[in-house]
């Protein structure tokens, strides 16, 4: 992995991820695919994209906890457990956020939304599975640019609860 200088961050391609890596001085690696539309899943592309196990590359689902947008962080391989994220924030009932609405929260678009960087900080959850990994990839903000970086990194720079919120 390489740590990104301030000067590469602000060359161009730089998004408030990579940004939010640099300014925290956290080890992270980013890959850049060429993202192709027709793909039926953003984060099985980009697995098959970088030549990664899908069990760790993990995508960015913005929910609706009791009324509350609450970020989960999961494997691309598998789903998201709706009633244990609930319970991971200590709600009732969780359903998938309007899509609009995660991406006016997050101020990224839909299939490029990154936990790290995002407009508006909400609640977020990391699933357990990613301590297994000595590394994770997330996107870094676009669709077709990915940040590969330590879960422990990811987990404290979101305040992520790490619980158990996916399913295979």
């Amino acid at each position: 992995m390489t740590k990104k200088s301030k000067k590469q961050q602000q060359q161009p391609g730089g998004t408030p991820a990579t940004v939010a890596l640099t300014a925290a001085g956290v080890e992270f690696t980013v890959h850049a695919y060429e993202h192709d539309p027709s793909h039926p899943s953003y984060g099985e592309e980009a697995a098959e994209a970088m030549g990664v196990s899908p069990d760790r590359v993990f995508k960015t689902l913005v929910a609706d906890v009791d009324g509350e947008l609450t970020v989960a962080v999961v494997p691309v391989a598998g789903s998201l457990d709706l009633k244990a994220l609930a319970s991971a924030v200590g709600g009732k009932r969780a359903a998938m956020a309007d899509p609009a609405a995660a991406e006016r929260s997050s101020g990224y678009v839909r299939g490029g939304i990154s936990p790290l960087g995002q407009r508006k900080r909400l609640r977020t959850v990391l699933d357990a599975s990613a301590t297994a990994h000595a590394t994770v990839c997330v996107s870094a903000g676009r669709r077709g640019l990915e940040v590969e970086l330590a879960p422990g990194d990811l987990a404290k720079l979101t305040d992520a609860v790490v619980a158990a919120v996916g399913r295979a």
